[in-house]
């Protein structure tokens, strides 16, 4: 069993996946740890598998026959490769040198064996807090962040306490979930709660995996220590204002389609576990 399986779904992101791998390969190189990097392709019609076997040979390559999605194709990548701890990560996040982060995420998982699962402390690329760690949503929190609902009055005090502004991001702590842009997990805590949910074909299954692994005993934690960069597009808010969004914007109409089955599922449990 390896020790570490880095998975990295790609949709047309071939440019992200080469900065990232160039980065990321040399961050484990010298550690001593068992680690697989595989790479899902959504259908992308990049040919990423022939740049991955020219340049980065050592990184396997899965192709899907369709786009499943990011939590269905990260399923794939976790089930190719068994390890003790699993390492999702986006393409478009790269890693600061001789840091060994993908080595401290080992050991501190290695360190407190309750945990199911860390995110660490993520930047944008220039340096700025990016926010990565959350508590759970209700219903109307989607609203007023993609919204000048947001912005003020009750909408602000409502997005704001979802997006955990009033916590430093200087300690680490528990949290109710983080980002699916960097969560590393541990094998047997994943296993218990049956991966991914594959019927969010994109957004908030980070936060169902999250809260599924609350519900199981396994705590999740941020990290504030250990560092990565993430350039984050947010596709589904290339166009600003909801009703205009999803008029123009199909990751937008995903994303809303996402939080209603999110908010089903979920319906009546708006406990906060870190709290």
């Amino acid at each position: 069993m390896l020790d570490v399986n880095i998975v990295i779904v790609n949709y047309k992101m071939k440019a992200d996946i080469e900065r990232c791998l160039a980065s990321l390969l040399p961050d484990f190189a010298d550690d001593n740890l068992s680690v697989n990097v595989t790479v899902v392709d959504n259908l992308s019609g990049d040919e990423i598998d022939k740049f991955l076997e020219a340049k980065y040979p050592s990184v396997k390559c899965i192709l899907n026959n369709q786009n499943l999605g990011f939590g269905g194709a990260t399923n794939i990548g976790i089930k190719s490769a068994p390890a003790k701890y699993y390492f999702i990560l986006n393409p478009d996040t790269y890693f600061f040198p001789n840091q060994h982060t993908v080595k401290k995420l080992y050991d501190f998982l290695e360190a407190h064996p309750k945990i199911g699962l860390v995110g660490p402390k993520i930047l944008y690329p220039d340096s700025s807090i990016q926010y990565s760690c959350y508590r759970f949503p209700t219903f109307w929190q989607p609203l007023f962040s993609r919204t000048n609902l947001g912005q003020k009055g009750s909408g602000k005090i409502v997005n704001d306490h979802a997006m955990m502004k009033d916590f430093s991001h200087e300690r680490t702590e528990l949290v109710d979930w983080i980002m699916g842009s960097a969560m590393f997990a541990r094998g047997v805590a994943l296993d218990e709660v049956n991966l991914f949910d594959d019927r969010f074909f994109m957004y908030y299954e980070d936060s169902d995996l999250c809260r599924r692994f609350w519900e199981a005993g396994w705590p999740v934690y941020y990290v504030h220590d250990i560092v990565i960069t993430h350039v984050h597009g947010r596709l589904s808010a290339k166009i600003p204002g909801i009703f205009k969004a999803l008029l123009k914007n199909k990751m937008a109409r995903v994303h809303v389609i996402s939080w209603l089955k999110y908010m089903w599922k979920w319906r009546g449990n708006y406990k906060y576990y870190a709290d």
